[in-house]
């Protein structure tokens, strides 16, 4: 059974950093797209990044020059960094794992991903 458990969040004054974790488990293969997702005040479900099986990556506007993804294979673990952190970035950060998605051209949709993680917070203030 695939198992996903975000961790790294936390609280920090605007223009912090910090970086989210996905550590995966019980899924067969070692490469595998990933996504990131945050729940806001003003979103119940946004897109902020992914990973491609192939290591290709996407971030969308609103977090692009700020926000980065990568993974270390021996891990099995994916990275969301995050610098210079905005209030309008609290939320609950959630990954997920598709199996049907290899290259990134583009955010994916959320209902192409099979299995969620429980999220982590994170919290800037100003």
């Amino acid at each position: 059974q695939v198992q996903l458990v975000e961790s790294g969040g936390g609280s920090v004054q605007a223009g912090g950093s910090l970086t989210l974790s996905c550590a995966v488990s019980g899924y067969r293969y070692s490469r595998y797209c990933i996504g990131w997702f945050r729940r806001t005040p003003e979103s119940e479900r946004e897109g902020v990044a992914a990973i491609g099986a192939d290591d290709s990556t996407f971030v969308v506007n609103s977090v692009k020059g700020r926000f980065s993804v990568s993974r270390d294979v021996g891990k099995n673990t994916v990275y969301l960094q995050m610098n210079n952190l905005q209030p309008e970035d609290t939320g609950m950060y959630f990954c997920a794992l598709s199996s049907q998605v290899n290259s990134i051209l583009n955010m994916p949709s959320s209902v192409l991903f099979d299995a969620w993680g429980p999220g982590t917070p994170v919290t800037v203030s100003s």
